[in-house]
């Protein structure tokens, strides 16, 4: 007939198709096709990042009220709190010079430093042992501990900073390393009342370290409560069986 020739042409167009080109049509490649399930979103606080961020504004929360009611406490009681630190203070001598005199027996320790070691050692424990007579005590000892060692990073921070002319930042440098002597030796000439400017200071930082915090953690679980953590469901997906056109 004169219209076998167009059906035996059609025929050889539809099998130079692509396999499953009739069903999909002109969708470009990589596109959800029809009756396929489409790809998941996840969220950025999905799975172990969602609970790790649920437990991260919890501890923030958590530590910036610790924070604010040490910092009220300082500022309401400095003279107390300068009691418990001298306290702890001396419980910290008194180990470490215990742990010192131990080691300065050991056989990993050289003989030349053996007599250093137990020197710096029996010279804690004794501090240590000082600092429990009364609070007046332990509070100077820490002043002085406290202002030594302000001093000597001061000393040192400014020597080097004046002996090497091309290290970065060197004006900031010797400023920090000037003002650490001068505190030290503040610390170290007035103790007590030095010692207590510096506790209220410390309650300030720690008020305004917590309220930060607690800021932090609230704006956190803000985010949070926007996009909820759930872990999301990755279904296999198989694609459905089409038949091969016949010719």
């Amino acid at each position: 007939m004169s219209f076998s020739s167009d059906d035996a042409h059609g025929a050889e167009q539809r099998r130079e198709q692509p396999y499953g080109a009739e069903q999909r049509g002109a969708e470009p490649y990589g596109t959800a096709q029809r009756g396929e399930r489409p790809p998941d979103v996840e969220s950025p606080f999905a799975g172990a990042l969602g609970m790790l961020s649920n437990a991260a504004w919890q501890v923030l929360v958590t530590t910036g009220i610790v924070a604010i009611a040490l910092g009220v406490m300082v500022l309401a009681w400095p003279g107390s709190t300068l009691a418990v630190l001298g306290a702890l203070f001396g419980v910290y001598l008194l180990v470490t010079g215990i742990f010192q005199l131990a080691g300065a027996f050991g056989s990993h320790v050289p003989g030349h430093l053996r007599v250093l070691s137990f020197v710096s050692g029996a010279l804690a424990v004794l501090l240590g042992l000082l600092c429990f007579r009364g609070p007046a005590q332990s509070i100077l000892l820490l002043a002085l501990w406290i202002g030594f060692a302000w001093l000597l990073r001061g000393v040192m921070l400014t020597a080097a900073a004046v002996s090497h002319e091309g290290l970065p930042a060197r004006g900031w440098q010797i400023f920090f390393g000037i003002v650490s002597m001068l505190a030290g030796i503040i610390l170290i000439v007035a103790p007590f009342g030095s010692i207590t400017a510096l506790a209220v200071v410390a309650g300030i930082w720690l008020l305004a370290l917590g309220v930060i915090e607690v800021f932090h953690g609230v704006q956190l679980r803000v985010q949070l409560g926007h996009h909820p953590p759930h872990k999301a469901e990755r279904r296999p997906h198989f694609p459905r069986f089409r038949p091969h056109p016949q010719p």
